[in-house]
């Protein structure tokens, strides 16, 4: 699914007004598809106020209101602001409304079964302040349920980020396509239930409007099912990759494990353990099926790498870091292999940043970086990539485009972001995956779909979808061990339905 930008979405409906449908047209859709929300909320003799703001978002409100009231629900309807300064669309909606018009002001709401917020849409340009934030102050204090349109008032449809303050809906009716708001946190958070409805744009404008921002999806896997490893007849062992899990000293064994064995659920033929030999005898202690190869620095390193069967390397989770580190990745990105930094890897680099992704470029590696906030901003400190400013999603393009690497920015809302612009934002994911390991996981099912031959952002973004599916599959007691052990599950649920 593409995410559209709020600067996108007004050049939909300009396409969809400038193509013969009027904007009036398209209140109304959207006033319906708030109003039949609302009735799927509301009891058969149900009560719903309705806040509505200056605007076009407002306007729905407007149509939303008279269509429940005609379906006869009660109906209280609040506005913020003058009915005069109504315009265009929204005047003529309100002028529809046959009922009493209130003014919206905090503490004077009736009880009521439903909210509906028509306060201020997605295109929120400054924080709120004055009446309107005391007024979102006071819904959220009320404890009624809101349906919000088209995102939450406060939020910010292109960050997510809370203008002041922003409403808490059980549910959020959208339109046409998601926004990126609604996906970042803490904007995702905001929004509850999301509902997309179309409302008559039409494809034509939607084109325009996809044609006015770079490439944004929701993470899901019509984003990389055609890219998805399958298994023929003939397949085997051999031709489905072997991934390369660099382990650290004996003390900081279990990440490396841990990895391994999602490379190796997620599908990969072989999975080998590069260990230094003290620790290979507890490596051995916990792995069967993983295989495990002396490995005591870069030039060791270097020799296992003249087998060209070992077509992915996973270097972090555990390694320690230090010179020795980067001395190992960089071995690993000259072969010019699928590798994936993760943890130990990424802080190494730490303010060499210029250093790791001339590794990449000169190896020319199909590389994936998988840092939590803390590493990105160490490995990115200095740069635009941590602009406290730009959102999530810029600081992931900005990092991809300087590393020269898929970069997966993990968190709540985990966006993929490549070199060229494309980047996916994830909600498909559980909290219960915020446990020791669980990101050592997540770089081996990466580390597991490269080696079977998925290209770098496709594997990062499906392994990031996997990984989230197992945490919602799982959810209270989630360890990071559980996860591989979910894969079969995860991976026959998901060939029975997108992989068809």
């Amino acid at each position: 699914m593409r995410l559209l930008t709020v600067a996108a979405m007004r050049r939909v409906d300009a396409a969809a007004i400038a193509g013969g449908t009027p904007g009036a047209t398209l209140m109304e859709a959207a006033g319906a598809a708030v109003a039949a929300r609302a009735r799927t909320r509301l009891p058969a003799d149900g009560r719903a106020v309705v806040l509505c703001g200056p605007g076009n978002n407002g306007g729905d409100g407007f149509v939303a209101a008279r269509l429940l009231a005609e379906a006869g629900f009660a109906i209280d309807l609040y506005l913020l602001g003058d009915p005069s300064a109504l315009r265009g669309d929204a005047a003529r909606a309100a002028q529809a409304w046959a009922g009493p018009v209130h003014r919206a002001a905090p503490g004077a709401l009736p009880a009521c079964d439903l909210v509906i917020d028509a306060l201020f849409g997605a295109g929120l340009s400054r924080d709120l302040d004055g009446e309107a934030r005391a007024l979102v102050e006071a819904v959220n204090a009320g404890g009624v349920p809101v349906l919000a349109v088209d995102v939450p008032s406060g939020i910010d449809g292109d960050t997510g980020s809370r203008r002041g303050a922003a409403i808490r809906a059980a549910e959020t009716v959208t339109f046409v396509a998601l926004k990126p708001g609604h996906l970042l946190q803490p904007g995702r958070s905001h929004c509850g239930q999301l509902s997309l409805s179309q409302i008559g744009t039409g494809p034509d404008a939607l084109a325009v409007g996809l044609a006015a921002c770079p490439p944004l999806h929701r993470n899901g896997p019509d984003l990389w099912a055609d890219a998805f490893p399958r298994l023929a007849e003939d397949s085997h062992k051999y031709t489905r990759g072997h991934a390369l899990v660099l382990s650290g000293p004996v003390t900081k064994t279990g990440a490396a494990r841990l990895a391994a064995r999602g490379a190796l659920r997620v599908g990969a033929g072989l999975v080998t353990i590069a260990s230094p030999v003290a620790a290979l005898a507890e490596n051995a202690a916990h792995v069967t099926a993983i295989m495990l190869r002396p490995c005591e620095d870069a030039d060791d390193l270097d020799d296992l790498l003249t087998d060209e069967r070992l077509n992915v390397v996973l270097a972090g989770p555990g390694l320690g870091t230090g010179e020795p580190a980067r001395e190992r990745v960089a071995v690993a990105a000259a072969a010019g292999r699928g590798l994936v930094l993760d943890a130990d890897a990424l802080t190494s680099f730490s303010g060499r940043l210029p250093v790791l992704a001339a590794h990449i470029a000169d190896g020319a590696a199909r590389a994936v970086l998988t840092p939590h906030a803390g590493e990105f901003a160490r490995l990115f400190d200095g740069t635009e990539a941590t602009d406290a400013s730009a959102d999530k999603v810029t600081r992931a393009r900005a990092a991809a485009r300087l590393a020269g690497a898929v970069v997966v920015l993990k968190g709540a809302d985990t966006v993929i972001a490549d070199p060229d612009g494309r980047a996916a934002i994830n909600d498909h994911a559980s909290p219960y995956l915020g446990t020791a390991g669980s990101g050592d996981v997540l770089g081996g099912l990466i580390a597991g779909l490269m080696a079977q031959g998925m290209p770098p952002f496709e594997a990062a973004a499906a392994g990031v979808w996997l990984h989230g599916d197992a945490g919602l599959r799982h959810g209270p007691g989630l360890i990071a061990e559980d996860i591989p052990e979910l894969m079969p599950a995860v991976l026959r649920d998901l060939a029975g339905a997108a992989l068809r």
